[in-house]
Parts: C-alpha cells; structure tokens; sequence
C-alpha cells in the first residue's frame, strides 16, 4: 500500500514558530525523505469557517500567509499537493454520508470537541458545522486514502473517530476507506510550544506569538521578553527548567553546533541546564543564545517569503493547481463510496440491465 500524509492549518492567521516546531519543519523532512508517494498539505478555510461564520475575510486573507508560511518553510508544490479544503466539495458530500455513521453521544464524548466547545465558549451554542468538524476531519483524512496524519498529541482523540468511521463503513459497505495512523513529534518539547508569555498556547490576541515572518527586530523583542524562572532573581540562584519557557524553546530548536558558534564556553544544552540549575549564569546570557538560535533558523524563511511574495498571482496559481489535482483524488473515491453504498445509479449497468430484464419479464 502506498503511504499517504494528509495535514493542514487553519488559515485565520499567520503561522508561527509553534506551527513551524511542531508540524511545518516535520513536514518538510517527511516530504524530502523519498518515503511518502503523496504529500497532501490542506489549507482547512472550511474548519475555520465553523468558529469565524461571522467573518470569513478573516479566514480569506490568511488564505496566501498561510499559503505563503507553506513555501517559505520549504514545501514544495512538485513534491506536496497544496490546495484549499472549499474547493473540493466532494469532501462535503463524504461528510453527509459520514454523518450516518457517528451518534451525536459519540461526538459528545470527543475530549478534543469538549475543549475546544470549552475555549470557544460555545458551551450554551454550539455552532453544528463547529460541533461536527470530527466528522469532517474524517471525510478530509479518508478523501485522499491517508495513511498517515502528522498531528499534536491533543488531536489523538481526532484520529481516533476517524478510524472508527473507517471501521464502521468499511464494516457496513466494503473496504473502501484505509484507516489512517497518527504520526506525532518526536522531540516532547515540540508537542505544544507555549506563548513567550509562559501561557500554553500562543495566540494572536494575547501578543505572545512569534510569527515566521516577524522582523529580526520584532523576533529579539520577543525573546528578549520571555517569561523565566521567577524564583530566579540574582545570577548566584539557582535556576528552574520546568515551566521556564527559554528552555522550552532552547530543547525546541537549539542544536549542539549553536554553541560552537554563540557560546563556546559550552558543548551542548544539558550543560547550560547544569550551570542554569546550579546558579551562576543569567537569564539574558541564556536569552541571547536563544535569540541567535531562532533567527539563524528563521532568516532563511524570511528570505524565502521575501521571493514568493513578489508574484503573489503565481501563490494563488499554485494553490489552484494543487486543489485541481486533489479534486481529482477526493473524485475518484466519492466514486468509490457511492459503489459501495449502492448509491451509484447511473453508472451501475448491473442495477439497470436488472430493472430491463425485470419489466420485460413482466410485460
């Protein structure tokens, strides 16, 4: 069998380093490895309509940032397949049909659905395209015959439904879908990176972003602010690493080679930790190291974007191609599903010679 990756963001914003450290740089390596036969990289507007209804031109200008996020970070539209979710609306017909086979209870019990219900406030009105996106992730995963699904440990309950759909139609019908395997980072601190604020998720609206296309300036701004140890007053005190976020982001991104380059003094991040842990070094020492270590990694990606975004009609071409040959997938198994459901009428010659020979034998 073929392995197939299907992913995707959102597009209600720019990507940042979170995506990039736990999902963009991976994907670039899977796409590069030769071990993948297709590479399906979605930029879901349709998902975050379900939340943004009341403002689509938020969801529509992020269209080409996250599109142009995609190409800086290395994707490569001859290697992946790049297209928008809304213009394939087979995935919409394979979501009615999926909608059979899931109980609103089950929905429920989704702990993925319930926090998000929870971040949202959505608790006394749920949205329904919001409150069955599960279903809809299934019909994007299963669309494409994915095998794989790079994702975060907090969208495991995700896959999970989306297997269980599989298993279900393929039950009921025929053995059409192929149940996907979740692919999750393998460095821990990549799971979820935090704001620079310490909070556990980085958004736009709390300003603790670093986004991949932010300035040098803006980037060292942001580092230059990141929540430490609070304990942690004088250089002579013992430091902490857990809940410290310069360390978070250090074990995301830093490399033993960084050290040669920007602190010699050392050989790798454990013994930085070690000197940190025992007292004696200070957090700005530990914040510039950090701040060499992510511009170095993201000036290459501003570079990039510099060159995409002075054809932004050919982003927009790219995009229309890649949705064109992904329709073309989704097509070809809705055709599949609706063999198997029987609900093919008119290209099932067996069903047809069938009502001929049954009237004819009445007549």
């Amino acid at each position: 069998m073929d392995k197939i990756i299907l992913t995707g963001d959102r597009p209600t914003g720019r990507l940042h380093v979170g995506h990039y450290v736990g999902s963009l740089r991976r994907r670039v390596e899977l796409q590069n490895s030769g071990e993948y036969s297709k590479i399906f990289i979605m930029v879901a507007d349709a998902q975050a309509l379900t939340d943004n209804f009341e403002n689509p031109d938020k969801v529509r200008q992020n269209i080409v940032e996250v599109a142009l996020d995609y190409l800086s970070c290395g994707l490569d539209p001859a290697k992946s397949t790049l297209f928008i979710q809304s213009q394939i609306p087979e995935l919409t017909e394979l979501s009615f049909y999926y909608m059979n086979l899931v109980t609103v209870s089950r929905l429920q019990r989704n702990p993925t659905v319930k926090n998000e219900i929870q971040m949202r406030n959505f608790e006394a009105s749920i949205p329904v395209g919001f409150f069955t996106y599960p279903i809809s992730q299934a019909s994007d995963i299963t669309a494409f015959k994915a095998t794989t699904v790079p994702v975060g440990e907090d969208q495991l309950p995700m896959i999970e439904q989306a297997r269980e759909i599989v298993h279900k139609f393929n039950s009921v019908y025929a053995p059409v879908l192929v149940e996907p395997q979740a692919l999750i980072p393998r460095n821990a601190a990549c799971l979820r990176l935090p704001g620079v604020d310490g909070k556990a998720k980085m958004s736009k609206s709390l300003g603790n972003c670093i986004y991949l296309a932010d300035s040098p300036e803006d980037v060292k701004k942001q580092v230059m602010s990141m929540y430490t140890d609070p304990l942690h007053l004088l250089v002579s005190d013992p430091g902490h690493l857990e809940g410290n976020t310069v360390f978070t982001y250090l074990d995301a991104f830093c490399r033993d080679e960084h050290f040669e380059r920007y602190l010699p003094e050392y050989t790798c991040l454990q013994e930085l930790k070690d000197h940190y842990t025992r007292g004696g070094l200070g957090d700005m020492k530990v914040k510039k190291l950090l701040n060499n270590v992510i511009q170095e990694e993201l000036e290459p990606i501003r570079q990039r974007r510099r060159e995409y975004e002075k054809d932004i009609p050919e982003i927009y071409n790219i995009l229309k191609r890649g949705s064109e040959a992904a329709r073309e997938v989704a097509a070809q198994t809705l055709s599949e599903v609706k063999s198997a459901m029987r609900i093919n009428y008119f290209e099932d010659m067996d069903l047809i010679e069938a009502q001929v020979k049954k009237y004819e034998t009445e007549l």
